[in-house]
Order: structure tokens, then sequence, then C-alpha cells
């Protein structure tokens, strides 16, 4: 348990370091590639530093000249890591408004100006964070989103929200089922022991998105990607 509390000590402390050169420098960043290296570099570090390797398959079936939503399962805080880390695309995070009270890591996020915040409590205010979303994606930004809409509590896969999909038909860019594996194990909800081990990121062929509209197609798309993600993760 020690080593667990130095390892959560260390990303307090590599999170504050690299929040404060985001506040920095965000005035200078209008296009969020300079956040999203440095981001990449805060992933990196704390992989590294809590001993937790990356397995990731399936980067040949995606084109990252082009834009995507990101559609994963959310088993551990080591996801968001796992994904900033591993896959080489301009993704854009988003994430619950309330982050932003967080001192220094908050105002990273927020003044950072480059992730997007939802505030899931007014109705309104999701529906127009998923228009930015749309915005940052005709950009030439990705998105990526956890469909749970939280992290699993015992790590089975649970059921999909809409939100993702209808992001996807709004902005009409490709869905890429994104399994992400091993990671409930290093550190489950609930827990404070991080655990040494393999995140592996699974990467399903890009889903184009119907040309038709409404709630008939949101769900047909949802029910396909998590049927490709749930497959996975009853694979060995």
């Amino acid at each position: 348990m020690i080593f667990s509390l130095l390892k959560i000590l260390f990303s307090v402390l590599f999170s504050a370091a690299v929040s404060s050169v985001i506040i920095l420098v965000s005035p200078l960043d209008r296009t969020g590639r300079l956040f999203h290296a440095l981001a990449r570099f805060h992933a990196r570090g704390i992989l590294k530093a809590c001993g937790v390797k990356l397995s990731v398959t399936g980067l040949e079936k995606v084109d990252f000249s082009r834009s995507h939503i990101y559609v994963s399962n959310h088993a551990s805080f080591f996801d968001i890591p796992a994904v900033i880390a591993g896959i080489p695309d301009q993704i854009r995070i988003v994430y619950k408004k309330e982050l932003e009270k967080i001192p220094i890591f908050g105002w990273g996020l927020k003044f950072g100006k480059t992730y997007i915040s939802i505030d899931r409590e007014k109705g309104q205010n999701a529906i127009q964070s998923l228009d930015m979303a749309a915005e940052k994606i005709r950009r030439g930004a990705s998105v990526i989103l956890f469909a749970e809409g939280t992290r699993t509590p015992d790590g089975r896969l649970q059921p999909f929200k809409r939100g993702a999909f209808n992001l996807a038909l709004r902005a009409g860019i490709p869905v890429v089922p994104l399994t992400i594996k091993g990671s409930y194990g290093i550190l489950p909800r609930h827990s404070m022991r991080i655990k040494p081990g393999t995140i592996s990121l699974v990467l399903d062929e890009p889903i184009e998105p119907p040309n038709s509209n409404g709630k008939d197609v949101e769900l047909m798309l949802r029910d396909k990607v998590h049927k490709i993600i749930q497959q996975h993760t009853q694979e060995p």
C-alpha cells in the first residue's frame, strides 16, 4: 500500500507540474496541438511511474489523417492516460465540468480550452457540449467518449448511453470501437491500490455513420459497437 501511495503522490505532483505549464502556454496554443503533446507526455510519465505497460493492436485499421469518434468501455482511472499515450491521434476528451474545480489540474483543463467539458446535471449544457465536440471534429480533431458514462463498478461491461452515437450522426464521421482491457485489475473503482500490469488497447475497423438520423439509427449504431467491445472483453 505504501508504494501505491507514493505512486499517487507522484501522479498528483507530476499532474500539477504539467498543468502549470499548460496554463502558461495556453495563450499561445490556438490549435490544441501543444496541449495534446503535453498531455501525451503527462500520460506516458504517469504510466511509467506506476509500472503500467501498454499493448496496442489494430492501429493499421485506422486512417489517422481523418477525424474519428473513439467509443470505448471505461474501467479505471488509467484508461485515459492509456488512450492518450497509445493512440497516435489528436484526441480530445469529454470530461465532467466539476473537474475544473480541482486546483491547478482543473485549471489546466479549463484554460487549456482543448478538451471539452460537459455538465451532466444540465441537459441543455450537455447538448452544447456535443455541439462543441462536433465543431472540434470538423476542425480536424478526434474525440473519445466512454459510452458507459462512468467507470464500471465490477469490471464487467455496462450498457451504453446514446451520447457518443448522437455525436457521430451530428458530425457525420466514423466511429472506432475501442476496447480497453486490463485496466480494471490495475486500479479498480473505489480502490487506491495500484498494481503493475499491462493495459491492452484493441481498435476495430471504423464504422461509417448511416446517412439517416434519429433515435432508431443511434440505437442501432450503439448496439453494434457494444457487441464488438463485449466480444473483446470476453476474450482471454
